[in-house]
């Protein structure tokens, strides 16, 4: 469970409510930290730990937003709108980024956690990059910083090629791909052959089962005229089998 999550307004949000709304507040929002006023990046991996556990991505439902738990006021405040609609959705770094400049306009007062985290108002710089692309997706489960990269995705490896051998030419067809005669339609082709077709025969199976020699390809060739294709027989033809 993380500890102060801004359980009464902060400082940020009481400002921007005097200001009216918070697009008001233009110019102290966007100054950039200075070295009086931020913090290391350890510094804020502490405060963030105490607000969330360290989740830069969490989004309980409790009106605060990433690992720092900014409200929605205190962002846009804060000028976190170059960066992503919500503090979810931006990197932990873009969110440090976004944190000093809060740091420089409320002071550590902005945050309950700010004690426990070690934050005080004079410190380095963070040296932060925020160039990562930001994410509009939330999550309540990456501790990740979503600007470090992904490990690249894997594919299956492929069948290694088949090489042709020597007596390939004098391998035996494949059967047809028929699985069983279709329903007999309204009018075809019976004949007059010794062997009625069943339910479930296909010419590969008929052939084996009565040892037609030349297999399927000979019992088709022997029923031409009824059987046109091969893969289309009709339960009730009658086939001849030599």
């Amino acid at each position: 469970m993380s500890k102060g999550k801004h359980r009464r307004p902060s400082k940020a949000v009481r400002m921007v409510t005097l200001a009216g709304v918070a697009g008001v507040a233009v110019a102290a929002p966007l100054m950039a930290a200075t070295s009086a006023n931020a913090a290391s990046v350890d510094t804020w991996d502490a405060v963030a730990q105490c607000e969330s556990g360290g989740n830069w991505s969490i989004n309980t439902g409790n009106g605060y937003y990433g690992g720092l738990q900014f409200s929605q006021s205190s962002w846009n405040a804060a000028g976190g709108q170059a960066y992503a609609d919500r503090a979810d959705h931006a990197t932990k770094s873009q969110q440090i980024a976004v944190a000093e400049k809060l740091l420089a306009m409320q002071g550590p007062g902005a945050w309950g956690c700010a004690g426990a985290g070690g934050l005080t108002a004079g410190g380095p710089k963070a040296d932060v990059d925020t160039s990562g692309s930001s994410s509009r997706g939330t999550s309540t489960k990456s501790h990740a910083d979503r600007s470090e990269r992904q490990a690249p995705k894997q594919t299956a490896p492929k069948a290694a090629p088949q090489l042709q051998s020597d007596d390939e030419d004098d391998a035996p067809a494949p059967a047809p791909k028929q699985t069983a005669p279709k329903a007999t339609p309204k009018s075809f082709k019976k004949g007059d052959g010794e062997y009625e077709v069943k339910a479930g025969d296909t010419l590969a199976k008929i052939a084996e089962a009565k040892k037609v020699k030349g297999g399927w390809q000979k019992l088709h060739e022997l029923n031409k005229d009824i059987v046109e294709d091969a893969d289309l027989i009709f339960v009730g033809q009658q086939l001849h089998l030599s």
